[in-house]
């Protein structure tokens, strides 16, 4: 993968590109419906790592993890086999135990959106497998990288009709 830093400011859309692999792929050289949500979350972990200096492990260092409670996905467009996909995460919403993430794919150019992912987040101790609060700290960190502009109440289909406004 090769990534991209834009500024040393809050990037709240870090991206990186992913050439989509035979082995993912279908008979026909779709990338198959389930290796989506397998890119959406290898990237956003890279995206942690590379942006924001947040390794998984540093959690789990300190008795907590992040399970995901859910995904939302909406398949858009095919990616096809040797495709070089562009992925961009971000966070769209902070709760008490929980954090939302949106990532799409898109084609190289940043042209056809392939496909988007909502993926919620819950923070869990690692030794009582039980729900735990956001530390006030990480709060902070996750409320000044959030997208404002994504309202995620309206859920992933109004996300999509923000994305491409019906033309008057």
């Amino acid at each position: 993968m090769v990534y991209y830093m834009e500024t040393l400011e809050f990037i709240k859309s870090p991206y990186s590109f992913q050439r989509v692999r035979f082995q993912d792929c279908d008979p026909l050289g779709h990338l198959n419906n389930a290796r989506y949500i397998d890119y959406a979350l290898n990237a956003r972990e890279d995206h942690l790592r590379e942006f924001y200096q947040i390794q998984i492990s540093d959690f789990l260092k300190q008795g907590l993890g992040w399970v995901v409670n859910k995904h939302e996905i909406q398949y858009l467009k095919p990616a096809y086999y040797n495709e070089n996909l562009k992925i961009i995460s971000g966070l769209i919403d902070v709760l008490d135990q929980s954090v939302l993430v949106e990532v799409r794919l898109y084609d190289e150019q940043q042209q056809l959106l392939k496909c988007i992912v909502w993926t919620h987040y819950t923070l869990i101790s690692t030794s009582t497998a039980k729900k735990e609060r956001i530390p006030d700290n990480w709060r902070a960190f996750f409320e000044a990288r959030k997208q404002e502009e994504v309202h995620a109440l309206g859920g992933i289909t109004s996300r999509i009709a923000q994305l491409f406004p019906a033309k008057a």
